[in-house]
């Protein structure tokens, strides 16, 4: 009886482990976070076949995400530097492009890009940003904000802090 007794007890203490596994797993996997929550984390844009001056808009984490192909002569009509010459813009394969979150700094909303003055204009308030996010005009307290990048070949990935990310951040040309 002390042999069935015995084996009673260890069939009964494997399954209560078995069962103590599958609980922990089961926990692990409450804790990880779903595939689509870190897909929606990476938006890549090829800026391969992008045109000069030309708006491109990408959607990332809900948020509108501009991209410009800037210019060589982007001066904004009536008056400014040439945005062509700011340290904000990323060069990818000798030509510089713009990339920033399509919202307002005063207020959140989305200003429109008037290709022919190399400049966003917000309809809100009348605020207004130069073709490498700078402020033209205020309201806006501060130029649009440049999300976290990594440049991959022609790519640009969204999301991911890349090396000329930190550098611009270093250097406090990003929030």
């Amino acid at each position: 009886m002390s042999n069935r007794r015995d084996f009673m007890g260890m069939a009964l203490g494997a399954f209560t482990g078995l069962g103590a596994l599958g609980a922990l797993y089961a926990a692990k996997r409450t804790w990880d976070p779903l595939p689509s929550v870190k897909s929606a984390g990476f938006t890549t844009v090829d800026v391969s076949s992008a045109e000069e001056n030309v708006l491109y808009t990408e959607m990332w984490r809900g948020k509108p995400v501009f991209v410009i192909k800037v210019a060589k002569n982007s001066k904004p009509e009536g008056g400014g530097k040439n945005a062509y010459e700011d340290k904000r813009l990323i060069t990818i394969g000798g030509d510089k492009f713009f990339v920033a979150i399509g919202l307002c700094t005063h207020l959140g909303c989305i200003p429109s890009y008037f290709p022919d003055q190399h400049k966003f204009i917000c309809a809100c308030h009348g605020g207004q940003f130069d073709a490498a996010g700078e402020v033209l005009k205020a309201p806006p307290p501060s130029p649009l904000v440049i999300p976290p990048f990594k440049v991959d070949g022609k790519k640009i990935v969204l999301g991911e802090a890349g090396p000329d990310y930190k550098k611009m951040k270093a250097a406090g040309l990003v929030a």
